[in-house]
């Protein structure tokens, strides 16, 4: 691309002179004979140069000069004199002027002069693309950038400082600790530490106590600021010529840049991991989990009776509390009622309360759980266990929201959240007329179904971590792991007890632990037999259950008891099974 140059003079013959040499040369020429003219095409086009007589009519060079700066053109501009001695001379180059050339013109002073402004303009220009980068950069970068001197003033802060330190461009040229006033100051703990020692510094995870951002969690980083300094060598000066000859330069060390990134939206997302997997004291990242998890959410606020089923041991109580306590009748009562544990008549007075009379024993008033429960949840476990009076009331206050008390007629109206838990199948309890069908399709509008422990192993070393954290706290001991041994037993066991025999079996193994790590000699005895030994699971495919049985008892010594253990089964059914197949037990 050809370099356009603009030669001011008010004598022609000057102007030909410029024009013709710099033509011969390949570049663009333009030229004004006066002031007015220089500022048409000073404002026309995009000049690399510009060469101006310092006596013109009316105006001056100088004055050229002055518009160039205002305009804040970066063109170089040559002054023309032809007394390179007058003050005039040594005014403009004051005022910035890049050189001045004598009249007459020389080709070779000229074309020289000229090859050395361009290098200039083609270096600033090249400075200027870096600096609008770096700013770009600056301004665009999402951490807060902020620069200080040695002395702890500040001397550039970027947009995100705004933001994130609550800075100020009217903060620059002040003291630090003045200015960064809103938070617990680590970030003038961590300038001062590399100021003093010369060396980068990080902190992560930083909670900086924000007055304006309370929760704001950042990562700062800080560099020391070097600056490059050149030493010259030697220097010389010819006519219209400077020039100088460095040594190798040297870094010094000018102040500190400190970075600040806004970790708040990574740090309560891997706080939200956490608390999914710990969510409301339901232990589990499995993707089974995660999926009780998500339909609690989406349950939490919904008016609707829900039925958790699952095996016993595998949290449903868990699963109620969460669904109460998510919701908007947290701030109401959570009842429990375990429906197995109390008779009918019993049963009846508990749920619904009776009056004085209404029963031998019933010496006064009693309100019962559906009323305890006003406003909040009642939780019926064991809900299968009910008898057919019971489930007929149940089915009235599913249905009606209301009651009546043993002994008295009078309804008793109730809101009231219904939720409902059972290990075994109702829908099997239907079809022998167990239990109605009518209340069974009520209760289970929505049904969250509880995995046993065997279908998300990958809990289990959460769980152990959750147990080893309880009973360190409940025992008063200082038990940092399970073996590797143990580890894998605990993984390979189908745990038809679920969760719940996990947690006793741990408790058991800490009361026998007499060190730091629990080892298989703390587990309780039907745990041993797991040692180096894989039964396969009944129900899989390609399993002989004849023969995993048999496996079972002759590792056992036809202990029927631990032989359930090792299969993943309850003593009853394998009471059942060697029934069913006929073994014979072998004696011991």
């Amino acid at each position: 691309m050809e370099s356009k140059i603009l030669v001011i003079d008010d004598e022609e013959s000057i102007r030909y002179t410029f024009e013709s040499f710099l033509l011969d040369e390949g570049y663009e020429v333009l030229t004004a004979r006066d002031y007015q003219e220089a500022l048409s095409a000073i404002g026309a086009t995009e000049l690399d140069l510009i060469f101006a007589d310092i006596l013109l009519e009316g105006k001056t060079g100088i004055d050229v000069l002055r518009k160039t700066k205002e305009r804040n053109l970066r063109c170089p501009v040559v002054m023309i004199t032809g007394d390179p001695n007058i003050d005039s001379a040594s005014e403009a180059l004051r005022l910035g002027a890049f050189d001045y050339i004598p009249k007459p013109i020389k080709q070779d002073t000229l074309l020289r002069i000229t090859k050395i402004a361009l290098q200039h303009k083609a270096l600033v220009d090249e400075k200027e693309r870096y600096r609008s980068n770096l700013e770009a950069i600056f301004r665009s970068v999402k951490d807060a950038i902020i620069a200080v001197d040695k002395e702890l003033c500040l001397l550039e802060i970027n947009d995100a400082a705004k933001t994130i330190c609550n800075l100020s461009h009217d903060s620059i040229g002040k003291a630090f600790n003045s200015t960064a006033k809103y938070c617990n100051g680590k970030c003038l703990d961590v300038l001062e530490e590399t100021i003093n020692k010369k060396q980068p510094v990080e902190v992560y995870r930083l909670e900086c106590q924000h007055k304006q951002r309370p929760q704001q969690v950042v990562n700062i980083t800080s560099h020391p600021l070097l600056s490059k300094i050149s030493k010259p060598a030697n220097s010389f000066s010819a006519k219209n010529e400077q020039c100088e000859i460095y040594q190798d330069s040297k870094n010094t060390f000018s102040g500190v840049i400190l970075v600040v990134r806004d970790e708040t939206r990574l740090a309560n997302l891997e706080q939200d991991l956490r608390e999914r997997q710990q969510f409301h004291n339901i232990i589990g990242k499995s993707e089974k989990m995660q999926a009780i998890y998500s339909l609690i959410d989406n349950l939490a606020d919904v008016e609707t009776t829900v039925l958790i089923t699952g095996e016993t041991g595998t949290g449903k109580e868990l699963i109620a509390e969460a669904l109460h306590s998510k919701g908007g009748r947290c701030h109401k009562p959570l009842v429990k009622v375990n429906c197995s544990a109390l008779s009918e008549n019993l049963l009846e007075s508990e749920l619904f309360g009776h009056v004085k009379g209404a029963f031998s024993g019933a010496i006064q008033d009693r309100i019962g759980r559906f009323q305890r429960a006003n406003g909040g949840t009642i939780f019926l476990d064991e809900i299968g266990d009910i008898s057919p009076r019971t489930q007929l009331q149940l089915l009235r206050v599913v249905q009606e929201k209301e009651f009546e008390r043993v002994g008295d007629s009078t309804p008793i109206k109730v809101d009231v959240r219904i939720v409902a838990a059972t290990n075994q199948s109702l829908r099997e309890k239907v079809r022998r007329g167990d239990f109605r069908e009518d209340l069974y399709y009520r209760l289970k509008v929505v049904e969250l179904i509880m995995p046993p422990l065997r279908e998300r192993k990958e809990d289990i070393p959460l769980l152990l971590n959750h147990f080893l954290n309880k009973f360190n706290k409940k025992l008063n001991k200082e038990i940092v792991a399970v073996s590797t041994d143990v580890q894998k037993i605990f993984m390979d066991c189908s745990w038809p007890g679920n969760v719940r025999e996990l947690e006793h079996t741990l408790e058991h193994a800490f009361i026998l632990c007499r060190q730091n790590t629990i080892t298989i000699d703390c587990l309780p005895l039907a745990f041993k037999d797991l040692t180096g030994t894989k039964i396969p699971a009944l129900g899989e495919p390609g399993v002989d259950e004849l023969h995993a049985i048999l496996h079972a008892l002759e590792k056992t010594s036809w202990n029927k008891a631990r032989a359930a253990r090792l299969l993943g089964m309850s003593r009853r059914t394998i009471y059942r099974k060697i029934k069913e197949f006929k073994i014979k037990m072998q004696s011991t």
